[in-house]
């Protein structure tokens, strides 16, 4: 008799995992999914911030996906110093933006290795696709990545699995080789028509971002915070709370040391105010407008710099001098400035 078998599945709910989860569960191998909350998730954030900006509160499309297949799910944070440590000098390289997406699957797959042996579990299968993505789904990255993490022939991608060595669980036959795919490339379509054959219709955009770190403009604000720390003589390093600030509120570099967070909306204002300590926090007196942040010691100028910035962002001003509080610990200073009206100088500052 066949032994039965058991995996371990990293799923984040998008189209790919989902049905990877699917083809593995018809094989009758028991399954337990994981699913790693690293800080840095989109969505993950607007759930966390109270909803998107229209209203809508996302749901975790991974807790949904395993939900749909009747599958455990163990939800993982790593989102801790290691993980932070690897994003800012990683081994490999980043890719377009600040995302080191080799790096990142190895750390989050040496995590899954250690589940699965916690588990006593035969091998961990992800949704990855060949030549899916650039960086991180080539053949020579895909092998790396299954080396570095110490899965090798333990690490399964079942959409391409007939374009990939045999892995240990099938040559043991846990696994029926014949019964997985050989997809590569982009394109979607033939993992949209599995997914209408497997009745599967639940499941986000199927070329849908998750990741802050693959965006442009958090790219920015990810380099610029560990520039202006190496400017004031500080390590190049993240500590968890900049995970959040860096996705929340307009940033504006004042200088190479001092940096101004400006929130966009009660949510952000709320948010803001619980990291003031150790920071300068800035607000209109008598204008409905943002809290703000500063970072860094500014000299008597940025200080007005700031407060002018401050005051161009406040509900029903004029173009009258507004009052910008400055509290710091038990100081409190205020400062009446015009709002900041030099287009070019905002543009210039901002990250």
């Amino acid at each position: 008799m066949i032994r039965k078998g058991k995996a371990i599945a990293m799923i984040s709910g998008g189209l790919d995992s989902t049905l990877a989860l699917a083809l593995v569960l018809r094989q009758g191998i028991e399954v337990k999914a994981i699913n790693f909350y690293t800080g840095f998730c989109i969505t993950e954030t607007q759930r966390r911030k109270g909803g998107r900006a229209d209203g809508t509160v996302p749901q975790n499309e991974a807790l949904r996906a395993a939900a749909d297949l009747e599958v455990e799910i163990e939800y993982v944070d790593i989102s801790g110093g290691p993980y932070l440590d690897m994003l800012v000098n990683p081994r490999y390289g980043y890719g377009q933006n600040a995302n080191p997406c080799v790096d990142c699957r190895i750390f989050m797959m040496q995590k899954a290795r250690e589940i699965m042996e916690r588990e006593g579990a035969d091998f961990v299968f992800t949704g990855e696709v060949l030549g899916q993505r650039p960086k991180s789904q080539r053949r020579d990255t895909l092998w790396l990545i299954e080396k570095r993490s110490g899965l090798e022939g333990r690490l399964l991608r079942p959409l391409s699995a007939r374009l990939l060595p045999p892995t240990v669980p099938e040559q043991e036959g846990l696994v029926d080789r014949e019964r997985l795919l050989d997809i590569s490339g982009r394109s979607r379509l033939r993992q949209m028509a599995l997914a209408r054959e497997l009745g599967l219709t639940d499941w986000p955009q199927p070329a849908g971002g998750c990741c802050f770190l693959t965006d442009e403009a958090f790219g920015r604000k990810f380099f610029d915070l560990l520039d202006g720390r190496q400017a004031a003589g500080e390590p190049r390093r993240l500590v968890p709370e900049d995970v959040v600030l860096l996705s929340t509120g307009r940033h504006f570099r004042i200088s190479p040391k001092v940096k101004l967070i400006v929130g966009r909306t009660e949510v952000e204002n709320v948010l803001l105010e619980k990291y003031a300590d150790g920071r300068a926090r800035l607000a209109a007196r008598d204008v409905n407008g943002p809290v703000a942040l500063v970072e860094g010691t500014p000299t008597w100028e940025e200080r007005l710099l700031a407060s002018r910035v401050v005051a161009r962002y406040g509900k029903g001003r004029s173009d009258a001098e507004v009052v910008v509080e400055w509290r710091e610990g038990d100081e409190v200073e205020a400062y009446a400035v015009p709002p900041e009206a030099d287009e070019a100088r905002i543009e210039a500052m901002r990250v």
